[in-house]
């Protein structure tokens, strides 16, 4: 693979392993709110969507209509065991350090959280004035629009650009932007062969379960 002159990062299962946190969190509330889904009905749903997507969703598909005080609730909730747990995906800061191409990161957190999950994480400093969230645009994953607005800040064609994502909501927004895409399986959420099944039927440009593959990928 030729060298990019962007990677773009997703932030959630590629950056830290919060995926799983995030999860246990989304379906507490959801209980709470009448709406019980399974780990893995809420792995299809809402992984890599925007909270403004996933209430879409919610209300759409679930006729549900989770309040602003609940989705407070929860980010208290959540920011909280991020802080007691949340932990750097295995290897990523040798292989950031490592990379040749200049990155980003473009996420469909909020960008209050992206901050904090890369400070408890000991990686903001490698990202600090790169971060990009979906709340910048106005579709999230899978739409491109993200990586597209990355891409155009800092001065880069989409076809310069390599994104690397674990979702396929992700996966398909890079494809849509124009973008090569190298897929992550190597969080804690993305063992299952479900996930992988879904992440391999959308044909992304390489998959990795190791971060550090990453530099080997584009050592070609």
């Amino acid at each position: 693979m030729a060298r990019p002159g962007l990677v773009i990062f997703d932030c959630d299962g590629v950056l830290v392993d919060s995926e799983p946190i995030s999860l246990r969190l989304l379906l507490a509330t959801l209980a709470s709110a009448g709406l019980v889904l399974s780990p893995d009905e809420a792995d299809e749903f809402f992984l890599g969507r925007s909270l403004a997507t996933t209430r879409e969703i919610l209300a759409r598909d679930h006729g549900l209509s989770v309040s602003d005080a609940a989705l407070d609730d929860m980010r208290r909730d959540l920011y909280a065991a991020f802080r007691a747990e949340l932990q750097p995906i295995p290897g990523i800061a040798a292989t950031l350090d490592a990379l040749a191409a200049p990155y980003c990161v473009a996420s469909s957190s909020q960008p209050e959280r992206i901050e904090l999950s890369l400070r408890i994480t000991g990686l903001w400093s490698r990202f600090e004035g790169r971060v990009f969230s979906s709340t910048m645009v106005k579709h999230g994953k899978p739409a491109p629009d993200l990586f597209l607005f990355a891409a155009e800040r800092l001065g880069h064609e989409p076809a310069d650009c390599l994104v690397v994502e674990d979702s396929p909501a992700g996966i398909m927004a890079a494809q849509a932007a124009g973008m090569r895409v190298v897929a992550f399986t190597g969080g804690s959420h993305a063992a299952s062969d479900r996930h992988r099944a879904d992440v391999a039927r959308l044909r992304p440009d390489v998959i990795i379960d190791r971060m550090p593959a990453l530099l080997d990928v584009l050592a070609g």
